[in-house]
């Protein structure tokens, strides 16, 4: 066979195989948005639903071409005398920037112990971490209860910013320790031998090169501490209310309530999507760091 029908031959199977290889990106492409719009599908459903009144939300089947409403927004913010849901979500944002802060400050020097300078025995501290987890949350539920109204710390803001710390603090260090492990040593050494302590070398060396990290992890607390239930249920009342609390109380036994509660799901899980949003290219960044390059 000639020098030019070889070429020629390989040039062929070259083209095949790209076009194969776009069939199948195309292919895996559809794929992606067709799975992304199952998952959005339910969003947009309550959406569409917040602005529907009661009755036309409660038909069955549902009424794709109901008058649309505003009167639902209106009941959530109070227009008319109802309950007003500012003291709630001031409540969740303190709750939820407050624990984050703090397990931020406790995971970093607890990360860096687990990943740069390893203490001794270090994958038994990490199964600890990760132990903890394993505790129903429930089964914890009535000595915390106990513990709260013997020292007179129900209905108090203080007590859920304790309670999401150290429900956030194991994935947290989890977390930050895959991520500072990709930190240079030669970088922090470089700062010891300037003189840096620990508390700068923290701040002013690991924090920066890790940002991407931290961003992550932040924001996945604040996720949970914004969403959880259970705890502001069964511990909070009146003074320290929670945004998720606040959504049940739509709820009745007479029925006639699915708008109202799409249209509070959809105001209260705005600043966790705002959070998001804002924030997708260092999560973007942080969860891949780590990841076989």
């Amino acid at each position: 066979m000639s020098t030019a029908a070889v070429r020629n031959a390989t040039v062929r199977t070259a083209t095949v195989r790209n076009r194969n290889r776009n069939r199948r990106g195309a292919g895996l492409g559809l794929l992606a948005w067709l799975v992304g719009l199952l998952f959005f599908l339910p969003i947009a459903w309550m959406a569409l639903t917040s602005f529907h009144s009661e009755a036309d939300a409660a038909t069955n089947p549902p009424s794709f071409g109901a008058a649309l409403t505003l009167d639902s927004y209106r009941e959530f913010f109070g227009v008319g005398g109802g309950a007003s849901p500012w003291p709630a979500l001031i409540n969740s944002t303190m709750a939820s920037v407050a624990s984050t802060l703090c397990v931020l400050l406790l995971a970093l020097p607890a990360a860096y112990a687990l990943s740069i300078r390893r203490v001794k025995k270090w994958t038994d501290v990490l199964f600890f971490f990760l132990s903890t987890k394993m505790l129903p949350v429930v089964a914890g539920l009535l000595p915390i209860y106990l513990f709260a109204k013997n020292t007179g710390m129900l209905d108090n803001i203080w007590l859920l910013v304790i309670l999401y710390t150290s429900m956030n603090l194991p994935i947290a260090v989890w977390m930050m320790q895959s991520f500072l492990a990709e930190v240079p040593v030669a970088v922090i050494e470089a700062a010891q031998i300037d003189g840096a302590r620990l508390p700068t070398i923290l701040a002013r060396v690991v924090a920066p090169i890790a940002l991407p990290g931290i961003a992550a992890t932040a924001l996945i607390c604040f996720i949970f501490s914004w969403n959880e239930l259970l705890f502001a249920r069964v511990l909070t009342g009146v003074v320290a209310e929670t945004a998720p609390v606040f959504l049940t109380g739509f709820i009745t036994s007479q029925g006639l309530f699915l708008a109202k509660v799409c249209a509070a799901s959809l105001v209260i899980s705005l600043p966790v999507l705002a959070a998001g949003f804002a924030a997708q290219d260092k999560l973007v960044q942080g969860l891949s760091l780590g990841a076989v390059k």
